[in-house]
């Protein structure tokens, strides 16, 4: 029999909490991308690593938040444990590659399609993979138009938010592209959960058993405590606190010292009398 699916089982709680928290690791993602940019000297590996760790956190987290959202009506839910984690990883891998290409080659038309075909192509990877991990008392289909296009949502966020990371530099803009981010991010994810059907097997029976929230909170934690720390790292330093020109700025002049600095600069003219 088919089963009654409801993925707003909390009301609008859930679809908010995941696209702010994907607001959250997009907007993370894109400041340390750009600090890359800001500063060839910084260390560059390190703070793609952590944008690619920021936005994949961000993406999982999101998915598996709005999933807390999500019941079919006759059957209990659970999730494998070791699936979900590697969804995780998923997501993390996918990410980091797409954003080293751009990190490295920058946003030529060719390295941008190809960075934005492989991190969406992940994204809805990670998705399903999340999805595998449902466990309950019946069979998962779906519609495979609707996939398909949940698939190009993916790629076309992904290259859209690889093109913003390489691209913006100020706060302002860095932000707008993070909240587009999440609503493209979001909107993946329930276009894709528009094309889930249930077959429940068994006797009908009212929904029953442990809470998702009991099931994911504890997995969702790691994540988030990630984030949170990936926000002190970003908020605190002074090449993204202080922007392109005052940071260039100071640091320009701690190397060549207040007499260099100086030369080339106008000197004032004098008046006299006359």
């Amino acid at each position: 029999m088919e089963g009654t699916v409801d993925g707003f089982r909390y009301g609008v709680v859930t679809p908010v909490a995941a696209f702010v928290m994907a607001c959250l690791g997009g907007a993370l993602g894109l400041r340390c991308i750009v600090r890359t940019l800001l500063d060839g000297g910084s260390w560059k590996p390190g703070w793609l690593a952590l944008g690619a760790a920021s936005i994949g956190c961000g993406i999982w987290t999101m998915h598996f938040i709005a999933m807390i959202g999500f019941q079919v009506e006759e059957t209990r839910i659970g999730y494998h444990v070791g699936l979900t984690v590697l969804s995780l990883g998923v997501a993390v891998v996918v990410v980091g590659i797409g954003v080293f290409i751009v990190g490295y080659r920058g946003a030529g038309r060719g390295s941008l399609s190809l960075a934005g075909a492989v991190t969406g192509i992940g994204v809805a990877a990670m998705h399903y993979l999340g999805m595998v991990a449902l466990q309950l008392n019946g069979a998962i289909e779906y519609a495979p138009g609707t996939v398909a296009f949940s698939v190009l949502i993916a790629v076309v966020a992904a290259t859209a938010a690889l093109w913003a990371a390489v691209t913006v530099r100020g706060f302002l803009s860095s932000l707008g592209a993070s909240l587009v981010m999440g609503v493209a991010v979001s909107g993946m994810h329930y276009t894709a959960m528009a094309s889930v059907s249930v077959h429940v097997h068994g006797a009908t029976s009212s929904w029953a058993g442990d809470s998702p929230t009991s099931l994911l909170l504890p997995m969702l934690i790691g994540p988030v405590i990630f984030l949170l720390l990936a926000g002190v790292v970003v908020m605190f330093d002074p090449l993204l606190v202080l922007g392109d020109g005052e940071w260039n700025r100071s640091a320009r002049a701690a190397r060549t010292g207040p007499a260099e600095e100086a030369v080339g600069r106008p000197t004032p003219r004098s008046w006299s009398g006359g």
